[in-house]
């Protein structure tokens, strides 16, 4: 089953988390320092990206359907560069500034293909300008049929019980990329997508297909989760809920570069229950785009003609 372009252009979905500026320096790399034995990195090429909960909903926007997009940048350069690349995007944008905030960016430095350096800038966000995102929050989830909250550990969710209470108790759908040991935080989501290694620091390890579906159906049920999705990589994904287990094996390509592939699996399927599919029938598409986005370099995303063709 898939869905129509006319549905999924109806379909609204409203990503919350923390935001993100991605840039690359590219360059030749033709000697080593005199100083140290590091290459030296001829800058030729600056890139930005969206990065981050924002390429969540940037992945929403170029399958084809709308995004909105609420968290909490600095008032600073990057901030303000977000911001407009978000607009650029066609993303709505709802960011709250807050004064203290060092806006993150993750700056990746790129010789020959490869990433040879990456420099992170960041700090967590105020509880005052959080709470003023809750606010926003309640107004702008009632426009949506779905929420997706992407966690990125910045300290923009601190906040998202809450948030998830509020959003259920109107029965609206809410998926989670979750974050961190503590999956308490998202008690009573419809979806949460933790990748392999992610949910083996939650649950520990397993030695078997039985004992994963044990492990996910335990911690499914204790935290009142509609469904669990468990990423695999190699071995393809596993959706756990009521009703069993459902597994989709790996998309066979050229892996080229992971980052960000989790980010397209979970607005896929923000996407695809928007437009009023099951999980069990949007889970094998956001399987295909996974597979797609890894083919690509950086953070990239997928279109409706790549997925359905």
């Amino acid at each position: 089953m898939k869905p129509s372009r006319e549905q999924l252009a109806k379909a609204r979905v409203l990503v919350v988390g923390d935001a993100m500026l991605d840039r690359y320096w590219h360059g030749a790399v033709e000697r080593i320092s005199p100083e140290a034995p590091v290459p030296v990195v001829k800058v030729s090429r600056e890139e930005e990206r969206i990065g981050a909960a924002a390429n969540v909903a940037y992945n929403v926007v170029t399958l084809g359907a709308q995004a909105s997009f609420l968290g909490v940048v600095g008032d600073d350069e990057p901030g303000h560069r977000l911001e407009a690349l978000l607009k650029q995007t066609g993303i709505a944008a709802h960011l709250k500034r807050d004064p203290g905030l060092r806006t993150t960016v993750k700056l990746r430095v790129i010789g020959r293909q490869q990433q040879l350096l990456r420099m992170d800038f960041e700090n967590e966000p105020d509880h005052e300008v959080l709470g003023l995102q809750t606010e926003t929050f309640e107004v702008l989830a009632p426009q949506h049929q779905a929420v997706l909250f992407s966690d990125y550990g910045k300290g923009g969710l601190a906040h998202i019980p809450a948030m998830i209470e509020s959003a259920r108790s109107r029965g609206t759908p809410v998926l989670v990329d979750p974050k961190g040991h503590d999956y308490s935080r998202y008690r009573g989501a419809t979806l949460i997508t933790p990748n392999r290694a992610e949910l083996q620091d939650v649950v520990g390890r397993w030695s078997s297909e039985e004992e994963l579906r044990t492990k996910a159906q335990n911690l499914r049920e204790s935290l009142a989760l509609g469904a669990l999705l468990v990423t695999r990589s190699e071995e393809g994904m596993t959706l756990f809920d009521a009703d069993g287990d459902l597994h989709v094996s790996a998309q066979a390509r050229e892996v080229f570069d992971v980052t960000g592939a989790g980010d397209t699996v979970i607005a896929t399927m923000a996407a695809m229950v928007a437009a009023g599919l099951g999980l069990r029938d949007a889970m094998p598409i956001a399987n295909k785009a996974g597979g797609i986005v890894v083919g690509k370099f950086g953070t990239a995303t997928v279109s409706y003609a790549e997925l359905f063709g």
